[in-house]
């Protein structure tokens, strides 16, 4: 093989690859955004904390985020999960779920589920629920539309108080 063919054939090469790696990126691509699509649920969008003292030493965290459910979902478990930096031991975290759709009078939204959950030693926390339950085949839908969730944590003011 003569240095010319080589060359064409080094360049032959070249252009195959840069095709088969574009090709594999578009894909990537394509293949993430419709399994990030099709199976989320639920969304956070935007989240406020706010912290109310209860001593000196610890108060209670309040966090207000809003959560969407997809017409389209077919996953039957949603679920609520995080980790407190400085939370006080043998405290639970207590989660609300309200329908931003169904309001109760002298309240601004409609009071859907509530819980009481333990902290892990490590301060995280999970808590899972219902969002489609099936029955013989038949699909029901418990959730679905645009919910409130607020979540309580007692926390140590200073976290030079946490201690285990």
């Amino acid at each position: 093989m003569t240095w010319k063919e080589s060359f064409k054939l080094n360049n032959l090469f070249i252009s195959k690859s840069r095709n088969i790696i574009f090709t594999s990126i578009i894909t990537l691509i394509l293949f993430t955004s419709f399994f990030s699509n099709t199976n989320s649920f639920a969304e956070p969008i935007e989240f406020q904390t706010e912290i109310t003292p209860i001593n000196n030493f610890i108060g209670i965290e309040k966090t207000t985020l809003q959560m969407h459910i997809s017409k389209d979902n077919t996953l039957p478990w949603g679920f609520v999960e995080g980790k407190i930096a400085n939370h006080v031991i043998d405290y639970p975290v207590i989660i609300q779920i309200f329908d931003n759709e169904q309001i109760v009078t002298g309240n601004n939204v409609g009071a859907i589920q509530f819980a009481q959950i333990p902290v892990n030693d490590d301060g995280s926390y999970e808590y899972k629920f219902r969002v489609v339950d099936a029955d013989k085949g038949h699909l029901t839908k418990i959730f679905d539309g645009n919910y409130t969730v607020k979540i309580f944590k007692v926390v140590y003011l200073n976290s030079n108080l946490d201690v285990a």
